[in-house]
């Protein structure tokens, strides 16, 4: 189990204001927690080094790009032997489409979050990859309809 790292008011506000625009300059994050750029650089590094903060990114509009299709996809496999979901799981970290894997409880092995064109699209890459990778026995797909919160934020 990884060690959880204890945040000062200061760290919070930093990682909060971080988590809604990792573009802010040290000077605007400052002003914004009430700290000196000096002592906020000084921060974010120790939260880097502390695997608090792990990465800086731009989030992309899906529709802008034409992958506004979200499908949500459990999968079933076919054997639990560690060698086979290691390879499964290789297979969905390299896979462009698959968002997130989550490794579940319960009914189905695994959750992911697919993005595509559209529906021909999910066709090709569930046929074609997904259902063709020999670890899966079977999936169930469930297509949003519509976005009603989406958010990168971790509450500190």
């Amino acid at each position: 189990m990884k060690q959880v790292h204890q945040l000062d008011a200061i760290d919070r506000r930093i990682v909060t204001a971080l988590q809604r625009d990792g573009a802010l300059t040290h000077a605007d994050l400052a002003e914004e927690v009430g700290a000196s750029a000096a002592s906020c650089w000084r921060r974010i590094k120790a939260l880097e080094a502390a695997g608090v903060l792990i990465g800086t990114v731009r989030l992309v509009d899906p529709d802008r790009v034409g992958r506004g299709v979200n499908v949500l996809c459990s999968v079933r496999m076919r054997s639990h032997a560690p060698a086979d979901r290691a390879a499964f799981e290789d297979f969905a970290r390299a896979a462009p489409e698959i968002l997130e894997c989550f490794s579940m409880s319960g009914d189905w092995d695994y959750l992911l979050r697919i993005v595509v064109a559209d529906v021909g699209d999910y066709e090709r890459f569930l046929m074609r990859s997904l259902l063709g990778h020999p670890a899966v026995l079977t999936a169930s797909s469930h297509f949003a309809l519509g976005l009603i919160k989406y958010s990168t934020a971790i509450p500190v």
